[in-house]
């Protein structure tokens, strides 16, 4: 995909997400975010530091505009910038980075694709709960609201994955 295309599409999904947060609160056991989507989905040719610097500015962003505790998405999209490589060769393998491409769901497999969402929507929930609750909240209520949390963001996130992983073939 072109990059202009791809970052184009993030900043539309940002601004959905930003549309999610504010007017979309169903539940205190719902969190609905698609931000550890948009950071997986980032080309692997950035690097490290560089999706840390994206995902602290989409973080940032979404904090400032949205209701909510200022840096509490940024806090919990770091960790994710950061293992972001590490989770893609744990679940698609350094072939990958051989070749310099990124992952889409028509190449790598719908399974492989989802298990990657998963283990970045988990350490983003994981930090995000722990913070959200400052040990004010019971411990069954956190596990509640990380495990809603956790199935409905990685059934938004799906939607998400055909504007920026789609299938390079096209």
């Amino acid at each position: 995909m072109r990059r202009d295309v791809f970052w184009l599409y993030y900043v539309l999904l940002v601004i959905a997400q930003l549309l999610l947060t504010n007017y979309l609160r169903v539940s205190p056991y719902l969190v609905f975010t698609i931000l550890p989507a948009l950071v997986l989905c980032i080309s692997i040719r950035v690097g490290c530091v560089g999706a840390m610097l994206i995902a602290f500015a989409t973080g940032i962003t979404v904090d400032f505009l949205s209701e909510g505790v200022i840096g509490l998405n940024t806090l919990a999209l770091l960790p994710v910038a950061y293992f972001r490589n590490g989770i893609i060769r744990l679940v698609f393998g350094t072939e990958l980075f051989a070749r310099s491409e990124d992952f889409s769901v028509q190449r790598n497999g719908f399974a492989q694709t989802v298990l990657a969402l998963l283990l970045s929507y988990a350490l983003f929930l994981a930090v995000y709960v722990w913070i959200d609750s400052a040990g004010v909240r019971p411990l069954l209520f956190n596990v509640i609201r990380f495990t809603v949390s956790l199935g409905a963001s990685l059934l938004v996130s799906l939607l998400t994955l055909g504007l920026l992983a789609p299938d390079p073939r096209r």
